[in-house]
């Protein structure tokens, strides 16, 4: 979208204000369709750093996320200009992956189209 659904904007910035992290929603940008739980920045960020931490090869990126506020972080009382899904698939045909959910970023204004909700997918 050029001009970001105003409607997710608000829902990105209650997830940002912590009231909640139970905010399911399932996305399309580009042709995929990514569905999982909504997180706030900070504990996106924080749980990205603990796993890459922990890696022998990517542990120096750990920091990177860990940090605390960086130049292209939207300030206080701006409005939040991406999404950070937790524990959330991209779904393909019948299965999600990956199976256990993973952790992503994704900008507001790509998004073409949204509904609330986990979408369910089965394996036949």
């Amino acid at each position: 979208m050029s001009n970001p659904d105003e409607l997710l904007v608000a829902i990105s910035a209650a997830v940002e204000s912590e009231r909640s992290n139970q905010m399911v929603l399932t996305v399309v940008l580009g042709g995929t369709v990514i569905t999982g739980r909504l997180a706030p920045e900070a504990v996106w960020r924080e749980r990205v750093a603990e796993v890459l931490k922990d890696s022998d090869r990517l542990g120096p990126f750990a920091d990177v996320f860990a940090r605390g506020p960086w130049e292209n972080r939207p300030g206080r009382g701006e409005a939040p200009t991406h999404l950070h899904f937790h524990l959330a698939r991209i779904v393909q045909g019948s299965i999600g992956i990956p199976e256990t959910g993973g952790m992503y970023r994704v900008a507001i204004k790509d998004v073409s189209a949204w509904s609330v909700g986990d979408l369910v997918h089965f394996d036949r």
